[in-house]
């Protein structure tokens, strides 16, 4: 039996795409052991178990972008965290990491043990945590191409995706606007109508939300409808006949069909998702972090089935301007969805099997 560890948490865009190859390797290898890495504080702590993976806790290793007390903490943590990770890794014969909080001390960890480490960066601008542990393998895959660095010559094998939204590319490919339409009914919304689909990630966005809610009665005047995520901590309004409200959208691969137009941010996840199942993206990247988010969209805005606006230029005097226009660019994109990313997970297997065999 192959025991193998998976690091990868804080949010979703870590831990999403590490259980879809958890879950496929698992599909293979039905008799192995696998082993989650997280803390006590990401979502990790519920959508692990929720999958039914058992979760390893170490202790979080933050790093503060300017001068504070977990700053200079911070070496501390990260040799607490490292110790943590060399116990949970014995007996362990593949480190499997997809950056975050979680991957760094493992990566550190792994190399000390001399355990082989698999790679996963979901980002177009690489993050710090994958950076560091490519320094300690060859075995690295990407999400979208990488030009510099110690990730430049990794594997391009697209985001693995969840189970869902993998099965629902399969239904949809047999009748791309037939599956739009039933998507749209589905969700008791008119077929005939419009929809909007908004959310802002797996933590909401109160940004996005305030913008929603200032323009939601115009829109309904124009005959537009809106599903809308707003997240756990979001103060929910009452929907309507045009208006569907949530604190979480439990079937994202039948919003994303239906939807005319989406609207969120541009995290790795998102943008494959809206990739393989969505028509036409409006996102508004978050404004802070590295810059990841512009330039995880930018691939669906070449191509004509995106559009960025900042932020600060987001505000319902803005989509209530543009909405017209944002939707007659939707309707000229063909319903068809991309199978990019479908074999993502299958090709990270792959590599698995690879370094599982010797490969180096």
């Amino acid at each position: 039996m192959t025991h193998i560890l998976f690091a990868g948490g804080g949010t979703a865009g870590h831990i999403e795409p590490a259980l879809a190859v958890a879950r496929q390797w698992k599909s293979i290898h039905p008799q192995d052991r696998i082993d989650f890495l997280g803390t006590s504080t990401g979502l990790e702590t519920r959508l692990i178990p929720e999958a039914g993976f058992n979760l390893l806790l170490i202790t979080k290793v933050r790093i503060a972008r300017s001068l504070s007390p977990s700053l200079i903490l911070a070496p501390l943590t990260l040799i607490k965290s490292i110790a943590q990770c060399l116990t949970h890794l014995r007996g362990v014969d593949l480190l499997v990491g997809f950056g975050g909080y979680v991957s760094g001390p493992a990566y550190i960890a792994a190399a000390l043990r001399r355990v082989p480490i698999v790679i996963h960066e979901a980002n177009a601008k690489p993050g710090m945590a994958n950076r560091l542990g490519a320094l300690f393998t060859k075995n690295t895959a990407v999400a979208y191409p990488v030009t510099t660095g110690s990730l430049a010559h990794s594997l391009i094998v697209g985001l693995p995706l969840k189970e869902n939204i993998a099965l629902a590319f399969s239904r949809a490919e047999q009748n791309w606007g037939g599956a739009r339409v039933a998507a749209k009914s589905a969700l008791g919304f008119d077929a005939q109508k419009p929809l909007i689909f908004v959310f802002g990630g797996s933590q909401g966005s109160a940004a996005i939300n305030s913008v929603i809610t200032e323009s939601k009665g115009e829109l309904a005047v124009r005959g537009i409808q809106i599903l809308h995520g707003a997240g756990g901590s979001a103060e929910i309004m009452s929907s309507d006949e045009n208006y569907q409200v949530h604190p979480y959208i439990s079937d994202m691969a039948t919003a994303y069909l239906a939807a005319d137009l989406i609207i969120s941010r541009s995290g790795a996840v998102t943008c494959a998702e809206v990739g393989t199942l969505g028509k036409f993206a409006l996102f508004i990247p978050l404004p802070v972090g590295n810059g990841e988010q512009r330039l995880n969209a930018a691939e669906l805005v070449s191509s004509a089935r995106a559009e960025i606006c900042d932020q600060r230029e987001f505000t319902s005097s803005w989509l209530i301007g543009n909405i017209e226009r944002l939707l007659a660019k939707s309707a000229q994109c063909q319903a068809s969805g991309s199978a990019k990313d479908i074999q993502a997970a299958a090709k990270i297997a792959s590599l698995m099997e690879f370094v599982l065999a010797g490969g180096k």
